[in-house]
């Protein structure tokens, strides 16, 4: 595979959107202090990223930087970023679906790209920002 192949493509596009979630979470948190559920859904996404660079690396293909860290800004509460993170964690499942066909060929990173949709925790509702 080349890093022009579908499942390069794949792996690029879910690291992006992995590095957008993260930079989301830490905006709450930079704005609002430690608020749950952001504290433990950035050390998921933070894990999401390490998988999707390992993986990166492992086929000998680039890593790209964070091109969004530091440059989110909050909602203005935290209610309204746990709303808005509802069915879209890393990425929407429409877009999972879309980077899993484009990496059919990789069983590893569609294992991979299968996490990204909700963190375990969450899946059953976690309550809002202020509860959870």
């Amino acid at each position: 595979m080349t890093a022009s192949s579908p499942v390069h493509q794949a792996l690029q596009e879910a690291l992006e959107a992995a590095y957008l979630a993260r930079a989301t979470s830490a905006a709450v948190i930079d704005r609002f202090g430690p608020v749950r559920p952001f504290v433990s859904v950035i050390q998921w996404e933070q894990r999401q990223i390490n998988g999707l660079q390992n993986l990166l690396r492992q086929r000998g293909w680039p890593v790209a930087v964070d091109r969004h860290g530091g440059r989110v800004v909050a909602p203005p509460c935290p209610d309204q970023a746990w709303l808005a993170r509802q069915g879209n964690w890393i990425c929407g499942e429409d877009q999972l679906d879309r980077l899993r066909r484009m990496a059919a060929e990789d069983a590893e990173v569609v294992t991979a790209l299968k996490g990204l949709g909700q963190p375990p925790a969450f899946t059953a509702g976690d309550g809002n920002a202020a509860t959870a």
